[in-house]
Formats: C-alpha cells, structure tokens, sequence
C-alpha cells in the first residue's frame, strides 16, 4: 500500500478542486471560504458539475448531503444523479442549488420542541470549510442542518459559530500585542477509545445487543489487575482490523497516526493528527462510523459505549484543544521571547477563568447516561471540573500573582520583560484523573464519552473562552498604560480563578472535600448537570456571540434528558427481560438439577450439604431478584407518569437507576454459583479473554 498515494484519494480535496476546476472558479472558491462569504450560484454551479464528475469517475452513483443531528450520529438521504433524457435515457447531473442547499424531514429528529410533528421542514447547507468526499459510492458532502426557522438542529451548526467567535475576540487581543494574523482557528486531535469484542458472543447478549453494554456480569478471575493489556502486542486479527479500518480513514484524508492497546482488555485506541475544531468533528464521525462497519467484516463488534463492562475501565474521547493563527503561532505555546510570554499567559489565564466561570456548563456537554457510569473511576476524570497544570507552570503563575521571584529557574517574573523558561511538550507529568488537563502547547479535555461528537464540548470551550477574551481585551483596550494594565490583569485574574487549579489525585476523598471547601461544582449525573445550560448567565453568555439562542439552549435540555430517561427505559426493561427470561429458569434449572443429584445421593447416605446449601442460596437470590424485577416495574411505571423532562430524569436517576443496580448485584452473584453450561450468556471471561 502507498499511503502517500492513496491518503485523501476519495476526497474533493484542494487537489482534486485544482485539477478538475478553472482556475479563475477555484480562486474564487478559495477566496469565498476563506473569507466566509456566501456561495455565489453561478460559483456554485461551476463547483457542482466538477464535483459530481469527478465522484462519478470515482464510481459514485449518487449523492447526500451528509450532516449530525442531535442524535449524536450522522445522517444522510440519498438521491442520485440521474436525470432523464427525451429518449428515455438518463444523464449525470448535479447542480449549485443541490450542492448549495438541501431539504430533510425536521420533525422526524430531535429537536427539543424546536419542531412539531406537522412542521416537517428542515434545510441542510454546505459546509465549504470541510471537503466532500466518497463513501459507498455515494458522494458526501459535509452540511449545517437548521429548522424551516433557522434553529440550529445539528452539532455543526452551534460549533461553526463558536468558532468564529473564538477567531473574533482573539484577534482583538492579538492586535494589541502586534500580530499581523488576520484568522484564529481552534483546532481538535480526537483521542477514539473502543472496544472490540467477537461478534458471535455479542450475539447472545441481549443487553449488548439492545443498550451497547453489560447490564449484568460477573467480574472474570482476571481483570486488568496486572497491567498486561496496555500497549501489549496487538493480536494478529485486532492488528488485521486496525490495518482495514487504518486504509480506509487514509483514503478520505483522515490523518490516522497513533494505535495500541489500551489499559482494558480487549480495549484499544485510535488516534488522529490535529485539524481544524469542524474538520476534526466530521472526521471523528467517520472515524466512529468506518470503525463499526469494519468491524462486522473481521468478526468483531466494535464497542463504543462509554462503559461496555462494569469493574474495568470505560472509554472515553479525549478532545485535545488548542488554538493557532494563519500565520502558524500556536497561541498555548508558552514561546521563547517576552512578547510571546506575555500573550501564552494571557490567553492561559484567560482559559483557567473561563473553565473556572463556566465549569457548570463544561459539565453539561460531556452529560450522557453512559458517561455518568464512567466518571470518577479507572482512569476517567471526576465529575467535579479542575484544571491541570503541573507544578512548574502553576508555580510560575503563583509566584507572578504573589510578586514573588519564581525560585525553580530562579527567573524575575515582570511580563514581556523577562524570558519564562522554556516549556518543552514534556514538562509535566499526565494526569488522567485531570478533567482539563494542560499538556505543552494544547489542553486536553479528558471528560467526554467515546460516543459523544466532539462537536458539543468544542462549542461550549470555544465561546467560554471568547467569552473570557472579549472581557479582556475590553479592559486592556481602556488602559493607559497596556503593560501595566496587562501586568495587573493576568496577576488579579489568576489570583481570583486559582481555585480551579488542582494538580493532584482527582479519585481521593480528600479532593472532593477539598473542591467543596473552594466552592467548586460536584454535579455527579447528568439530570444535575443539564439543566445548567438555561442558567441565566449561560443563556446570556451563548445568545451573545449568536451560538445558542435561549430557545436552542432549552432545546439541549429537553433532548439530552429525554435521551437519558429513554436510555434507562430501555436498560431497566432489557434487564427485566433477560431476568425472567434467561437468567431466573438457569437458576432454577440448576436449582432442579442440585435437587435430583441431592435426592439421587441421599438414596445411598452421601454428604448432601453441598447441594442443600447451594440451593439454598441460590433460592434465596432467586427469590431476591423476582421481588427487585417487581419493585424496578412499579418504578418503573412511577416515572412513565411524570410529564416534566428534569423531574422524569430525576426519577430515572434517584429511583430506577438505584433498582438496576441492586438487581444487577443479585443476578451477577446468581452467575458466580451456577454451572456454566446451564448459564445463558457469554461471560466477562470469555468476552474479554477469549477471542483473541
């Protein structure tokens, strides 16, 4: 395989665009995206039939336009290019109104209440910052999906106008120190955590099946106790997939670098080269998708639920975040000369400030009823928000906000006089349990689900923090003095924000102590989370750069809890599906088969306290796990008859959430004392260790 010769092969890429366009129309579609303006339909029809001869040479046969609702997945209708001929032939054809605009069924996704059933109209619109590209013969191409009444219905949408509000107030600082950038772009490397378990044995699992995880199971003798899975050999058929799924990500452009194993058995990652915060989304999704697809051709079934099994660690997406100018500066590169020193500590600031006013709402965009079972254990961060910095830049910071002298290089801190020490990537330590951890020139949110489209927590860490930037560069811009008057903001402002710096263990008592001692928010599940987003001062903060209106706001919520009690809904009647179904007659098969030995021993005067006492425990937990299946129906129902979202999901949380549990620890219990041939599913040992 030639990679340099195949990467971006099924893309209309600059490339293609500059082979297949005049050049005058490719200069002006450059200048269009670039500079954000409206698509021209004259431009547009010219772009269209040399994008649709080019996927036809390609083999495509018909195109979508290819965008991400709020279901969190992707979505596309297909149409082909053909149109009829007089002769009762058909011609390719594709035109600028078809690229420039399609129509979807708005009614028919989430939307919060933004839609009623008989307001059915929707609108999907390009994307030119991200290139179409081929998959399953069919041309793709990257689109907002909005409302009839232009309310965004879709994760792009809301993230391509935090960008430009991140571009707009960092510019405005920039100016200030000199630049001559003219474009802030937030950039995105999606860390992809999954799970690959065979195929054949998922089959057999209801709950897999049904929810994406294990609702119950036993732990195997074997765990990840002794550290043998992470970056282990991979096996020959995980190695044989990861080379499949590898070839492909390549031929769309997606920059695929890094793959091991990881912590968990069967768990492994995938991980890209940055790109642009909109580009990187589109290139998770597909990531995710050709990671599933692949999967089924080589036997497996690829797991990305955030916690697939309970006792071993959960997979997450860890969104690496950094910011960059056209002119190639990484703005949270701390640099070599003191006008660099003095703009990395701003914007650093400006970020500890940010996370530190807006923590409840970085909370909120990682909230999934999967991400709750995930959080605050086996290498997941807690729910609790903090920011990582190490002990060297928190020193430096601590000593220039006290006007002290930093004694670990032993440098006089005055900004933009004196040169900070040089931070190389690997400065500090890694902290897993960090949420928001700072890690040499970028930040890396460890906190969102493997699920989860990266789209929602770039959206809400771009405008917190253009948010933040605006603030400063109004008080700058006042000042008389800019040195003095930036010297004395970045000290104020770390001082009054340091309560959000934490470099220690996440996972100890004594921290969740600690963060309640400094005021810092605890919302450990998603109906204590959500809700955050129509807090006032969010509401405000969002419809001020025009990235969610209050009515979109109240739309998340009412989609991301409906999302949650749905989700449990399905979990608590799966679980009592396999209960009475599978896991009471194993039991009581068991249970009959220790009886007629027992009798059958008796009859020439064996020792029988093997059996009588193992049917006795097991009636016992029989009889234990029939009354909780009948305590989790009747609340069950209790929650079907709530209306209000926040107090349903409450419900869901306090009340069924609590029975699943109790459940599950009767039945998990069950499975560790019947024989193995008489139990029903595929255990935590064979899944885990089995297959490979």
């Amino acid at each position: 395989m030639n990679v340099p010769e195949i990467f971006g092969s099924d893309v209309f890429n600059d490339a293609a665009m500059r082979e297949k366009l005049p050049k005058d129309t490719y200069k002006a579609l450059k200048k269009t995206i670039a500079e954000g303006l409206p698509l021209d339909i004259h431009l547009a029809n010219v772009v269209a039939n040399a994008m649709k001869d080019w996927a036809v040479e390609h083999g495509a046969t018909h195109y979508t336009h290819w965008f991400q609702p709020m279901t969190g997945l992707t979505a596309e209708k297909l149409d082909s290019f053909i149109t009829p001929t007089d002769d009762g032939g058909v011609i390719m054809e594709f035109s600028g109104k078809e690229l420039i605009k399609g129509e979807a069924d708005a009614s028919s996704f989430p939307s919060g209440g933004l839609r009623a059933t008989f307001e059915a109209r929707g609108y999907t619109a390009w994307d030119a910052t991200s290139y179409a590209f081929i998959k399953e013969k069919t041309l793709c191409i990257p689109t907002a999906f909005c409302s009839y009444n232009g309310e965004a219905l879709d994760k792009k949408t809301p993230l391509l106008k935090s960008m430009e509000a991140i571009n707009r107030a960092s510019l405005r600082i920039l100016k200030m120190f000199g630049s001559n950038a003219t474009r802030v772009i937030a950039n995105c490397g999606a860390e992809q955590e999954y799970f690959l378990v065979d195929r054949e044995m998922y089959s057999h699992r209801k709950d897999m099946i049904y929810t994406g995880r294990t609702l119950y199971g036993a732990p195997a003798p074997k765990g990840q106790e002794l550290e043998d899975h992470y970056f282990g050999t991979i096996k020959t058929r995980v190695a044989a997939y990861m080379r499949d799924v590898d070839e492909q990500l390549w031929r769309l452009g997606i920059y695929a670098k890094t793959k091991h194993n990881e912590v968990a058995p069967c768990q492994h990652e995938l991980a890209p080269i940055f790109d642009t915060a909109n580009v990187a989304t589109d290139h998770n999704q597909l990531t995710m998708e050709i990671m599933k697809r692949t999967a089924r051709k080589h036997g497996f079934k690829c797991l990305l639920h955030e916690k697939p099994f309970a006792g071993i660690n959960g997979s997450g997406k860890h969104n690496n975040w950094s910011l960059s100018t056209n002119t190639g500066v990484n703005l949270l590169d701390p640099g070599k000369t003191p006008a660099e020193n003095a703009q990395f500590l701003l914007f650093l600031v400006a970020i500890i400030k940010a996370v530190n006013d807006y923590q409840d709402i970085l909370r909120a965009s990682v909230a999934t009823a999967g991400n709750d079972h995930r959080l605050g254990a086996n290498e997941a961060p807690p729910a609790i928000i903090s920011i990582f910095l190490g002990d060297e830049l928190t020193g430096i910071l601590e000593a220039l906000s006290h006007g002290d002298r930093y004694e670990g290089k032993r440098v006089e801190m005055e900004i933009g006089v004196d040169v900070l020490p040089h931070f190389p990537k690997d400065t500090t330590d890694r902290n897993r349990t960090s949420p928001f951890a700072f890690t040499g020139n970028k930040f890396e949110f460890r906190m969102p689900g493997s699920r989860l489209s990266c789209g929602g927590p770039i959206t809400v860490i771009n405008t917190i923090v253009a948010a933040t930037l605006d603030k400063f560069a109004d008080e700058l811009g006042k000042a008389g003095n800019f040195r003095e008057a930036l010297d004395e903001l970045i000290k104020r402002e770390y001082k009054e924000n340091s309560r959000i710096v934490f470099n220690g263990n996440g996972y100890s008592p004594e921290w969740e102590q600690e963060a309640q001692r400094r005021g810092l928010l605890n919302l450990k599940s998603t109906p204590a989370s959500v809700p955050c987003f129509t807090d006032k001062k969010n509401v405000e903060m969002f419809s001020k750069y025009g990235v969610y209106s209050a009515a979109e706001l109240k739309s998340r919520v009412e989609i991301i809890l409906d999302e949650y009690c749905k989700t449990l809904n399905i979990e608590a009647l799966t679980m009592i599906d396999m209960a009475k179904k599978d896991i009471l007659p194993a039991a009581a098969t068991y249970i009959k088969e220790l009886g007629q030995t027992a009798q059958l021993a008796e009859g020439f005067g064996a020792d029988v306290s093997f059996e009588s006492d193992l049917i006795k425990r097991l009636s016992s937990l029989s009889a234990q796990t029939y009354r909780k299946l009948g305590e989790l129906e009747n609340e069950l129902v209790k929650c079907h008859e709530i209306s209000d979202i926040e107090k349903q999901a409450n419900c869901y949380h306090d009340n069924v959430f609590t029975v699943m549990g109790e459940l599950r620890s009767y039945a998990d219990e069950i499975e560790t004392l019947v024989g193995e041939k008489y139990w029903p599913y595929p255990t935590y040992g064979k899944m885990l260790f089995y297959v490979m």
